[in-house]
């Protein structure tokens, strides 16, 4: 494929894989839209073999360690099949390429994408070797940066990269964490139920997990405040808006917000 070619590919995949996120990142510009599709592609990869459910822990720790050591110098496609092949079978096609992302992903993009992708591979093959048992504020604080937090870092020295757009840094892992937040509030029965995981410590309720995800909101709307970009700003949007409207319809007893719903904030955030 050429690089043009893999590009596209890229859309594509992300269009099938998220749809929540492929409309923000459709807001973006040239190569800093490319530079953040990649950058959730890989991301991505490594999020479908951190929640294999046909996969031990300690398989999964194992992997996600040697991925995070191969993202540290330039990319080994043939030692990245070798360490997925005992479980070909089991791994999407985003899993699979993401030797791809990385040859897709614009070179000033390229360093920080994979810097940021191997923290997050061995921030999750840590908790996956702890069963994701987690007992107290601070190790809620520590699992959310590495899912979701690192992301806030990595988009902010993205923007920095391409636009100049500095941000705080807490307020950028708040980011991510309050919408790390509403999925662990929305996921909380499923992830008990189907995966015997619980992300809430010892002594908390929802009361406290609403506290929490409010909390990272309130730094999230704060992190909009340096983004003087229109189409960063409305990238940023959506996911926030989202998140904020799902806090709200589990607060009146639903579990989700509805299509309509998603649909309409869409619009709203465009419009704007």
């Amino acid at each position: 494929m050429t690089n043009k070619e893999l590009q596209k590919d890229a859309m594509r995949v992300l269009k099938e894989t998220s749809r929540t996120f492929y409309i923000p990142i459709t807001f973006l510009q040239k190569e800093l839209k490319m530079a953040v599709a990649t950058a959730y592609l890989a991301m991505r990869a490594i999020d479908e073999i951190e929640d294999h459910e046909d996969v031990d822990n300690d398989t999964k720790h194992k992997l996600l360690l040697s991925v995070s050591e191969l993202l540290q110098k330039p990319f080994d496609e043939q030692a990245y099949a070798e360490l997925l092949a005992p479980q070909q079978e089991k791994w999407p096609e985003v899993t699979v390429r993401l030797g791809d992302w990385l040859k897709a992903c614009p070179e000033k993009a390229l360093p920080i994408v994979t810097a940021s992708t191997s923290e997050m591979a061995m921030g999750m093959g840590k908790w996956a070797k702890a069963d994701w048992q987690i007992h107290s504020r601070e190790e809620l604080d520590d699992y959310t940066y590495y899912v979701a937090g690192l992301v806030g870092v990595m988009l902010s020295e993205l923007w920095y990269a391409f636009e100049g757009i500095e941000t705080n840094r807490e307020l950028a892992i708040g980011y991510g964490r309050g919408l790390q937040a509403v999925n662990i509030l929305r996921n909380e029965q499923e992830d008990l139920d189907e995966r015997g995981v619980s992300f809430v410590p010892d002594g908390w309720g929802r009361a406290e997990l609403f506290a929490y995800a409010e909390e990272n909101l309130a730094k999230a709307d704060d992190y909009m405040k340096s983004i003087n970009k229109r189409t960063i700003l409305l990238f940023c949007r959506l996911p926030l808006a989202l998140a904020h409207k799902t806090l709200k319809a589990m607060h009146e007893g639903r579990e989700k917000m509805t299509r309509g719903e998603v649909e309409q904030t869409v619009e709203e955030v465009q419009a704007d």
